[in-house]
């Protein structure tokens, strides 16, 4: 349960740091930012799978980069379902799922693939 918690409180970090870097992204709050993580993270589990799968061949033409895509447009999901996160454009939700990517790749080198924080 503590890994999840810190594998929560990372997306919570790289969604603001995409907020603050990105310019097109506003979260309105601290409570916004947290649940925007914890739907980030049940969109990402059932709704990306299925997208993936269902757009397979243009990820393959695309040698991946559709990924890229298929990224912002869960990003943007989760903008569109709450009322204080907004995204204004595909640009701005592309660069914020870069970035929310990135950051979420460079600390699972940290906390491992079963969310233990003990190697941090």
């Amino acid at each position: 349960m503590p890994g999840f918690l810190v594998r929560w409180l990372i997306v919570a970090l790289s969604l603001l740091v995409a907020a603050r870097l990105v310019p097109g992204i506003t979260i309105d709050g601290g409570g916004t930012l947290l649940f925007a993580a914890a739907l980030l993270g049940v969109v990402n589990a059932i709704v990306r799978p299925v997208v993936v799968i269902l757009t397979f061949p243009i990820t393959l033409l695309t040698l991946g980069l559709f990924l890229l895509v298929i990224n912002a447009g869960m990003l943007g999901l989760v903008a569109g379902l709450l009322e204080r996160f907004s995204i204004t454009g595909f640009w701005s939700a592309l660069f914020g799922a870069v970035i929310v990517s990135l950051t979420g790749w460079v600390t699972s080198a940290f906390i491992g693939g079963r969310a233990q924080y003990d190697r941090i």
